[in-house]
């Protein structure tokens, strides 16, 4: 019985539908997939294994295996029913996918899809050939098709979507959206709009490196550095001609921080200096008015100068500003 056994083992197969390579195994972890395919082979003999056993047999870490299960329930191919696992039938759950969508669809919208069927088709079959080898899961297109409808994308800007996550070796599903619902936060629907959007992010990037070197700053940049940076570029519209001029007040500091600069150039902008010149010409100003009072302050009876100092250092509040603009 043993040997007809192995015999039988020997020559059975497991039938992995093309399905579960397409939608699942390319975005799973390595170990998720090898846990997926032990636990579809013990299915087919009705096998029982624990957590422990499982770990051994396939010498995966005990917490890698248990979120691999977690991870295959949450994808739906794991249905837990007491203390067995039943796994799902994939393909059934792809057409069910698939139907709903379809079902989901009002005749208006399948006659504007029909409209731009020409183009649509053209940019879907170059993501497939280009992206997928040809075969891309028939997902895919109901995806593809609900994007069009979310964010309003040209046919080209679809094209580029993939292109992007592909070339960041990140094409599932999750990536796409998250980079979707980027650009559709900046506003892209067009290639016009794309191509400006990376000009400004080349812009934006060179800038953030040349602060880092001006600053001596041998990491990356924080997400807060970041952010003032961008809010300096996108919505003040200042150059690095402008930002190097407050880098340079810093060379004096120990101690400078982002949110110093900030203030800085806000204060800037609030003034609304949009040019190199229109700042320089108003330090010049306050350098001068600096002078002034110095000199006129060399005039006063040394008495009231000691007593002007004591006054200065216990009672004034000197604001980042007037730290800034006092030692021009």
């Amino acid at each position: 019985m043993n040997f007809e056994q192995n015999l039988s083992m020997l020559f059975s197969d497991i039938n992995i539908p093309e399905v579960f390579i397409s939608e699942y195994l390319c975005s799973a972890n390595g170990d998720y997939v090898k846990i997926y395919l032990y636990c579809l082979f013990l299915c087919k003999y009705d096998s029982e294994i624990s957590v422990l056993d499982l770990s051994k047999k396939l010498s995966i870490p005990i917490k890698v295996v248990e979120e691999g299960i977690k991870y295959w329930t949450e994808q739906g191919l794991f249905i837990k029913k007491n203390k067995t696992i039943e796994l799902a039938d994939v393909k059934k759950i792809e057409v069910n996918k698939l139907y709903t969508l379809k079902l989901t669809s009002s005749p208006e919208d399948a006659a504007l899809s029909n409209s731009k069927n020409v183009l649509r088709t053209q940019a879907i079959n170059e993501i497939n050939s280009s992206f997928f080898q040809g075969v891309m899961s028939p997902t895919w297109y109901s995806d593809i098709d609900n994007l069009f409808k979310k964010y309003q994308f040209d046919e080209d800007v679809m094209v580029a979507l993939f292109r992007y996550c592909f070339d960041r070796q990140a094409l599932h599903k999750n990536y796409v959206q998250a980079v979707a619902e980027g650009w559709s936060t900046n506003k892209i629907k067009t290639m016009n709009d794309l191509e400006k959007y990376y000009l400004e992010a080349e812009s934006t990037n060179k800038i953030k490196k040349s602060i880092s070197k001006k600053l001596g700053i041998n990491r990356n940049l924080s997400q807060y550095e970041d952010a003032y940076i961008e809010k300096w570029t996108k919505d003040y519209n200042y150059s690095m001609d402008i930002i190097e001029i407050a880098l340079k007040k810093t060379t004096s500091k120990t101690n400078f921080s982002f949110d110093y600069l900030d203030k800085i150039i806000t204060d800037w902008h609030e003034k609304n200096f949009d040019t190199p010149d229109a700042v320089n010409n108003y330090l010049k100003e306050q350098k001068q008015k600096a002078k002034e009072i110095k000199a006129m302050q060399s005039k006063t009876n040394p008495d009231q100068i000691a007593l002007n100092k004591f006054f200065d250092n216990t009672n004034t509040q000197y604001t980042d500003l007037d730290r800034f603009y006092t030692n021009l």
